[in-house]
């Protein structure tokens, strides 16, 4: 049973940093060491986004990621495409399965061999409910150096539920939290600058609100563009909101 003051803590972490912290320490306590928990809002029917758009939080090593994440595994791993297909909590006992059946293709039996050589051979993934077409999350969670996947069952046999629902929430509240991949971060006057549009004012609107030339906020609304990355200062609008770079209040 989960406890309420757990529950509580999660509720009131400032900022997803902290939250990671405290939710990588919670799977641990299971024997979950290293997990890894990916969201995007740019799905379609052949990519999953721009990788720099994706919210991505691990505790994996360096030595890992680089190549899982930054060398583009990750798009053939078997457990990944079980999460963008299905909904819920899979065992990995699947993964040998699959190997042992040769239903394996050449891509993910390269993940495959990847992840035995960095001990990443036991544990569980969870697919998050989507709410549209567009989005999809998902959390790996790797265990223990030295267990298998039959003593990774036996702790889901006992505490299965507590970890999927320990895992929604945290999910849940990441969606809630500010998550800006390095380099995209808006200033705060970018910032001002965006909800003003988003309220529906003209660029002299603005620039009369913040005693302004129209010149300086076309300036401003340029720059946010370019730092999400987006043709249109509409499409800004709404990603800064999708990334909660918006209507949030400095410290």
């Amino acid at each position: 049973m989960i406890k309420t003051s757990r529950l509580l803590e999660i509720f009131n972490l400032p900022n997803i940093e902290e939250l990671w912290d405290f939710h990588t320490r919670q799977m641990a306590d299971f024997g979950f060491e290293r997990i890894l928990y990916g969201y995007t809002r740019y799905r379609t029917a052949t990519s999953l986004g721009d990788p720099n758009d994706f919210v991505l939080l691990t505790n994996h090593d360096k030595s890992y990621t680089d190549v899982f994440i930054g060398d583009g595994l990750y798009f053939h791993a078997p457990m990944v495409r079980w999460s963008l297909e299905n909904e819920g909590a899979c065992s990995w006992s699947v993964l040998a399965d699959m190997s042992q059946t040769g239903t394996l293709t050449d891509a993910e039996r390269k993940v495959f061999e990847f992840n035995r050589s960095k001990d990443v051979v036991a544990g569980y993934s969870i697919s998050f409910k989507s709410v549209s077409p567009r989005t999809k999350g998902a959390i790996a969670l790797t265990a223990r150096k030295g267990m298998s996947q039959q003593d990774a069952d036996a702790i889901w046999q006992e505490h299965g539920e507590d970890i999927i629902a320990l895992n929604t929430i945290v999910h849940l509240r990441i969606l809630t939290l500010p998550y800006v991949a390095p380099g995209r971060a808006l200033t705060r006057r970018q910032r001002e600058v965006l909800v003003w549009v988003g309220d529906g004012k003209t660029i002299q609107d603005i620039a009369l609100l913040l005693s302004l030339t129209p010149a300086t906020i076309e300036k401003h609304l340029r720059l946010a563009r370019e730092a999400l990355s987006v043709e249109t200062t509409a499409q800004a609008v709404l990603k800064a909101a999708f990334q909660n770079q918006m209507f949030v209040l400095d410290a």
